[in-house]
């Protein structure tokens, strides 16, 4: 095999286009059930993709950057990210599930507790996507802090919104760091099960991380013994410098939206700036282009299911990342050749998960596998190993041999 490239699908409702709900092979009635969750999973592990996130937020979806609007001819409402993946890693063996967790409004102790609990319940296959949450409508929910109404849409960029956004990816970084050395505060042999002598664990493994920060002071240890992966992926979106930056100080993989290949180079070019003037060490990002996929046997039909979409919700769809629609072999020799520019891999979001998610599997990756670029089957490992990163030792281990060094957990 040549390079080989990773393929990761994102999951959201019944699809990324709003008017996915409608289309027939939509599953409307079953998305806020268990089985139909269980069912995208077991779809995007036959695929043999790297991974799979699900979508979250502390607002319902809206048409409007700035809160809710009125519409009801979109889909509202979704099951929350992390308790789908509990659910699903169970009934899977070998895909990484990645659910986004929102650290504006989620205590680091408990993002740290809750991943590695999932990842001993998917057996090291557990990782986390952190997204900030700007809106002032959401802020609302929880009544801790207050945020002014932010417009990216807007054509001039206010000042002291920027600010906010900024202090926003700060924060979120210190909870990813936080969470980081809550997954380290636990030894790998911590937990020692000595019957004989009565001891569960051996406490001069286990450390109080004593963070203080400026947004955060936390002590530890976790609750949760170190994950089987030491520390679960980390997983970042990223538009602008700012984000580049949160995720060149916080992620192990950068989700990049590009519009076409030409623009591929700028983009990965601007995240690995942002490794430099954060002074990244160690392994450098990874880094997968996002693509929403209109997916059918000829580009015309595609093309044609994408207008018919756009028909029903009565506007051009527009997002974030380039919308491709086209065969899935076109789309399979389209990753090959963007990937020659700097790209590890791809994360694709199905516009109709009913029909794009079994495209990917059954047409993208087999044109992928004919290109000996994908694997044709899944080898043994946890998923930050499959990504191509090392499994990590705690940093407190050497902590051990002089415990004056970092106090121990009584």
């Amino acid at each position: 095999m040549s390079a080989p490239l990773h393929l990761a699908v994102a999951l959201d409702g019944t699809g990324f286009h709003p008017a996915s709900w409608r289309d027939p092979s939509a599953r409307p009635a079953d998305v806020f059930t268990g089985r139909y969750w269980a069912d995208l999973a077991r779809t995007a592990e036959r695929g043999l993709l790297d991974f799979l996130t699900i979508e979250d937020s502390f607002g319902l979806q809206s048409s409007r950057w700035t809160g809710p609007d009125d519409r009801t001819d979109q889909v509202r409402g979704r099951l929350e990210a992390l308790s789908i993946a509990s659910y699903i890693a169970p009934i899977t063996q070998h895909i990484g599930i990645v659910p986004t967790i929102v650290p504006t409004h989620t205590e680091p102790f408990h993002i740290a507790s809750g991943v590695s609990t999932l990842d001993y319940v998917s057996r090291g296959r557990a990782g986390w996507r952190p997204q900030i949450s700007a809106r002032a409508s959401e802020a609302a929910h929880l009544g801790r802090r207050t945020l002014p109404v932010i417009d990216p849409t807007a054509r001039t960029v206010d000042p002291a919104g920027a600010d906010v956004v900024r202090e926003l990816f700060d924060e979120a970084a210190d909870a990813v760091e936080v969470v980081r050395r809550l997954w380290d505060s636990w030894e790998d042999d911590a937990v020692i099960r000595d019957e004989p002598t009565g001891r569960f664990v051996d406490r001069h493994k286990l450390h109080y991380i004593d963070f203080e920060g400026r947004f955060f002071r936390v002590k530890g240890p976790s609750i949760v013994p170190r994950p089987p992966q030491g520390q679960p992926l980390v997983v970042a979106l990223a538009h602008s410098r700012v984000p580049f930056e949160f995720a060149a100080r916080s992620a192990d993989v950068v989700l990049v939206t590009p519009r076409d290949r030409d623009d591929v180079a700028r983009w990965v070019g601007g995240v690995r700036e942002a490794e430099r003037a954060v002074g990244r060490t160690g392994e450098p990002l990874r880094i997968f282009g996002d693509l929403v996929v209109v997916l059918a046997e000829s580009t015309a039909a595609a093309q044609g299911r994408r207008e018919r979409l756009d028909e029903l919700d009565g506007g051009r769809f527009k997002t974030d990342c380039a919308v491709w629609a086209g065969t899935p072999a076109d789309l399979a020799a389209e990753l090959v050749g963007w990937s020659t520019h700097g790209l590890t891999g791809f994360r694709l979001r199905p516009a109709v998960i009913g029909r794009d998610l079994d495209a990917i599997v059954d047409g993208v990756v087999p044109a992928l596998q004919a290109s000996d670029v994908f694997r044709r089957r899944y080898e043994p490992g946890l998923l930050r190993q499959r990504i191509g990163f090392d499994r990590p030792v705690s940093r407190y281990a050497a902590a051990t041999a002089n415990p004056t060094a970092n106090p121990t957990a009584e």
